[in-house]
């Protein structure tokens, strides 16, 4: 079950373009939190990139392919040393799931504190 934003006057987004999402009544509003504030939606690079991607291959990263290895290189070329390890996930729950796991495993405790 998961809950709607705005619930006493909810949103009906119907599409976007760059930093904006648009309604069913055409009202534009700033979009600050849907994981696309660094390039916005409907990018022509990312269209292009993405659309020449899935014509090749559209799957994720539990395949090898040299793709991956090639961009965790890239990645990890602008990082210190300590951070030499990536891990590719598929979105930031299973990002926070892997990082508790990760850290379980190092400290060797199975608790947590969190705040809401």
């Amino acid at each position: 079950s998961c809950k709607v934003f705005y619930a006493k006057d909810p949103l009906k987004i119907v599409r976007a373009q760059d930093q904006y999402m648009f309604d069913e009544k055409g009202e534009k509003y700033l979009d600050c939190i849907n994981n696309v504030a660094h390039v916005g939606h409907s990018h022509p690079y990312v269209i292009k990139a993405a659309t020449k991607q899935m014509v090749l291959l559209n799957t994720n990263s539990r395949f090898l392919h040299d793709n991956l290895v090639q961009y965790a290189q890239r990645l990890t070329a602008t990082l210190p040393e300590k951070l030499s390890v990536c891990y590719f996930v598929n979105s930031g729950s299973e990002a926070n799931d892997l990082a508790l796991r990760l850290a379980r495993q190092y400290r060797g405790h199975q608790d947590v504190i969190t705040l809401e």
